[in-house]
């Protein structure tokens, strides 16, 4: 399946860690909710001690998002934290195990359901990265639901259906696309000389749908909704459970001892100001995850507020972005337990790199250029989070991204040369991330496994 702007690369509008795991694992247990029928007596969540997942899914959200998801409730509702009296309330019994099963997947989930008429379902899913999911067996039989359609299935041989309706924000259209990668866009816009963020309109129109203008709308809710994350980061922030302390105000508050440049510098504390309202349990968008969601949207509020341009300059940023993720999605992934964090603040830099390109008049070509040349920056990047929490290195990555964005923009304005085309710097990122080990790809290894990351885990233990 091609990859949708709105489903697999802005969004999803949440609270929490990690989209993978958050949002990833809400969707799943929305789908599992429905072949249950509503609420189920019991659930069992089975990992593989060989993926991702057991060694993170407490500390990065799995729990509080699947949770949540078999209820039925938003992952924007302020109650999300209180999943278990919510569960205990509701008489769901929820366990989470770790046991070998062969996972397919590094976020695989094996997911035994008890349902209220008491019937038995075993649900094989997983979270394919930026909060994306694929329901992938049904009682040992294999399928593949995405939640972004009504579907039907029928299971071969038993005549058991079960009915799905969407959990994703848009719906997918079966209709022919224009283009799916870079160089097929280019293509396609030979003799039209349409900006990037023109090219993201028709893409995404006939990819879920809608009119253009539609989906403009959609972008410009999106935005919103990150303007809102900005500033409820810098009123300031607080949240125990938490590794950083509130510190995006002291880029202003020190502002005399810094090396000049008010946009780098704005960006850094934009950036950091969104991360703090993820890290507290605020709202947000993430871009294209919850890892690294202040690189996108606080590099370019950098430069709406510092050289005055306006929300629509920002809003066309965030189509031209939104299609760069869509090149990104369709020929690597965006899940670091994957290939690494190059695959998640990588992404999101190279998406922020054409994004900065477009607000500055940049063609659709040298946009296209300014991604490439940014991803090539930033090969290799492991994920090892400290203390299992989606904090540190995350920010540092998350400001390195917005950096990286704005000198990549920069470059190829004034005439640069990419080398590699975009299409095969992707493909060259995943096979790398592939590359990486295991330890390296969201799982407990590089700074995390250092001892001040173990001592503040254990401090952290406690909530």
């Amino acid at each position: 399946m091609t990859a949708d702007i709105f489903n697999d690369v802005l969004g999803p509008v949440m609270r929490g860690p990690s989209s993978s795991h958050v949002a990833g694992g809400s969707r799943i247990a929305g789908l599992v909710r429905q072949a249950a029928g509503g609420d189920p007596r019991k659930v069992t969540v089975t990992f593989d001690p060989d993926g991702s997942l057991a060694e993170s899914h407490d500390g990065h959200g799995t729990d509080m998002g699947f949770a949540c998801g078999i209820m039925g409730i938003s992952i924007t509702d302020p109650r999300v934290n209180d999943w278990r009296s919510l569960l205990a309330e509701r008489g769901i019994e929820l366990e989470y195990r770790i046991e070998a099963f062969g996972a397919e997947h590094p976020n695989h989930y094996r997911i035994d359901v008890l349902t209220c008429s008491g019937r038995n379902l075993m649900i094989d899913a997983v979270s394919v990265g930026g909060g994306a999911v694929e329901l992938i067996g049904i009682n040992g039989c294999r399928v593949s639901v995405r939640g972004d359609r009504d579907e039907t299935v029928e299971l071969p041989g038993t005549g058991e259906i079960f009915r799905f309706t969407p959990v994703m924000p848009v719906p997918s259209s079966d209709a022919e696309l224009p283009f799916t990668t870079a160089q097929e866009m280019l293509t396609y816009n030979s003799g039209r000389e349409l900006a990037l963020w023109e090219l993201a309109l028709v893409f995404e129109s006939r990819r879920c749908g809608l009119g253009e203008d539609e989906v403009y709308a959609l972008m410009n809710r999106l935005y919103a909704v990150m303007s809102d994350s900005l500033d409820a980061g810098l009123s300031g922030t607080e949240y125990e459970d938490r590794i950083l302390p509130m510190q995006s105000h002291l880029m202003k508050q020190n502002a005399a001892r810094l090396v000049p440049g008010d946009v780098v510098n704005t960006a850094i504390r934009y950036i950091s100001a969104i991360m703090e309202n993820k890290s507290a349990m605020g709202v947000f968008a993430a871009a294209p995850t919850a890892g690294s969601a202040g690189c996108l949207p606080g590099t370019l509020m950098a430069l709406r507020d510092v050289l005055g341009l306006d929300e629509d300059c920002v809003v066309k940023g965030l189509l031209a972005a939104g299609l760069i993720g869509v090149f990104f999605a369709g020929q690597a992934t965006f899940a670091a337990e994957a290939a690494g964090c190059q695959v998640e603040c990588g992404a999101g830099s190279g998406m922020a790199a054409a994004a900065v390109c477009q607000m500055m008049g940049g063609s659709a070509r040298e946009c296209i250029d300014a991604a490439s040349f940014a991803l090539q920056g930033i090969t290799g990047l492991a994920c090892d989070p400290v203390a299992n929490r989606v904090e540190v290195p995350c920010l540092n990555k998350n400001i390195l991204g917005g950096m990286n964005a704005i000198s990549s923009a920069n470059v190829i304005l004034a005439g640069y040369d990419k080398v590699i085309p975009l299409d095969e710097t992707i493909r060259a990122i995943y096979d790398i991330g592939t590359k990486l080990p295991q330890e390296l790809r969201c799982t407990y290894g590089g700074l995390g496994r250092t001892p001040a990351s173990n001592a503040i885990r254990q401090k952290l233990e406690k909530y």
